[in-house]
């Protein structure tokens, strides 16, 4: 009965912040109909927010049902989850080994993660681990002592996996014009390994969690348009060689195009969530029933759990919805940033990054069905060069080549979450030393981009900053 309270008083509070909020005002509209409609990034379900919840409101045309739905999988989503057993039964199960308590814990506001300062312990960060090989899925080899990541926090009376420490080498640059730079590298250090040693051909790949908002529209892109940019062998010579991920869907039991996660490694919203439940939280669910301990980790099969699964389906349909229908906020300042989008468009940038979409028709959830939308990716993966590779391969994503990830509400970064880092380690510390990390396939256009003028820099960035 408490817990019911509880999530009832949270689904009120939600209801009040997200139904009131004066900030979700209708769009403003231009003359133009083509700035009008990228204006309204995220289609018919656009917010109006700017400030520090821009991530966090519900996609507006909505039912009233599916925004019940919508607030309930809120709580679930920002309560942390304790450790077994518990009063509050509903919420117990965490671990033994996790990386956050919640999955708010790592999304802070819906928002993406950051590396930690120094000598703090990664929070909205984590390192995946695997050995040379494939699974029976095709998936990456876990690394036999530690699994398919380091999970540096466990419940009480076990110990936590291993504690990671980033230092960074500054390496410096200089413009055409003759301005300079410095962009940071890092260098990860494994320090107390609890379980044994690692396997000396162990593949480290560091994630920082990234946005939220606007997966169910992701999902709701048609295969066949996703598939329609792809040249894996680059058979129009224009340097850019994009190729889909396939992956395996566990819910289906095949394979298929990879969507979501810094090299695509997931198929679907569902499958994004339940996995992160079980690798991020330690919660089991009907989708991901095992824990995944290796055998040096056997004893903790014999502490208390949450339940078999510890997410129930219900619950865990909630958080998905949620997962789905975060909207994206309109881009800001559209018709006053036409200079840096044609500056962008004209130096490469979206050969990858590619403007709009209109999304198919969508039976999860039917309003994001046939959107106009302007997330700025095309959802394939490319060859980012050797400074930014992981040399981890993934399905088939290789060592070098990294998911494009979505640009829009890229500009609410600071606001939303406090920070400026990019990509997918969170090194870049602004939007221009990402620009300034890409190589690979992006290399051409990162050239361009250092023969710009400042000015012409300016105006690129300012374009990147109103989306």
């Amino acid at each position: 009965m408490r817990d019911s309270i509880k999530v009832s008083s949270i689904i009120l509070f939600s209801f009040l912040l997200f139904c009131c909020n004066p900030d979700t005002s209708q769009p403003i509209h231009y003359d133009d109909t083509t700035i009008a409609a990228e204006e309204n990034a995220g289609g018919e379900g656009t917010v109006y927010d700017q400030s520090v919840n821009a991530f966090s409101f519900p996609y507006r045309t909505l039912s009233s049902e599916q925004r019940s739905d919508f607030f309930i999988g809120n709580s679930l989503f920002n309560q942390n989850w304790v450790q077994a057993p518990a009063s509050t039964s509903l919420r117990d199960g965490v671990g033994p080994l996790f990386n956050a308590r919640s999955c708010s814990g790592c999304h802070f506001k819906d928002g993406r993660g950051t590396p930690p300062n120094n000598g703090e312990p990664m929070i909205s960060m984590l390192l995946r681990l695997s050995i040379p090989g494939t699974s029976d899925d095709g998936s990456p080899l876990p690394e036999p002592h530690y699994g398919g990541q380091l999970q540096n926090f466990a419940v009480s009376g076990v110990k936590p996996e291993g504690k990671p420490i980033i230092e960074y080498q500054e390496i410096a640059g200089k413009f055409e014009d003759g301005e300079y730079y410095s962009l940071r590298k890092p260098i990860y250090i494994l320090n107390d390994l609890a379980y044994g040693n690692m396997q000396g051909n162990v593949m480290v790949s560091p994630r920082v969690a990234p946005q939220m908002i606007g997966m169910g529209l992701l999902e709701a892109i048609h295969e066949t348009d996703i598939l329609n940019n792809a040249d894996e062998f680059d058979n129009n010579n224009d340097g850019i060689s994009g190729k889909a991920n396939r992956v395996y869907d566990r819910e289906t039991q095949s394979l298929r195009i990879g969507r979501f996660g810094w090299k695509a490694n997931q198929p679907t919203v569902k499958q994004q969530v339940a996995g992160a439940f079980n690798g991020d939280l330690g919660i089991t669910s009907s989708l991901f029933p095992m824990h995944g301990h290796s055998e040096n980790q056997k004893e903790l099969e014999k502490l208390p759990n949450g339940g078999t699964p510890e997410i129930s389906d219900i619950e865990l349909e909630k958080v998905i919805l949620y997962s789905a229908v975060l909207a994206v906020p309109a881009a800001r300042s559209v018709a006053n940033m036409q200079q840096g989008k044609k500056i962008f468009m004209t130096i490469g940038c979206a050969s990858c990054h590619r403007p709009s979409y209109t999304t198919g028709s969508y039976d999860k959830i039917s309003v994001l069905s046939h959107q106009k939308i302007y997330p700025y990716t095309d959802l394939l993966l490319h060859d980012m060069g050797d400074e930014l590779a992981d040399n981890r391969p993934d399905f088939a994503a290789t060592g070098t080549e990294w998911r494009t990830p979505p640009l829009w509400g890229i500009g609410l970064i600071p606001i939303v979450n406090g920070h400026s880092n990019y990509l997918h380690d969170g090194r870049a510390r602004s939007l221009q030393e990402a620009i300034l990390w890409h190589g690979g396939e992006g290399e051409a256009a990162r050239e361009k981009y250092k023969k710009l003028s400042k000015k012409e820099r300016e105006e690129l960035l300012k374009f990147l900053h109103s989306l």
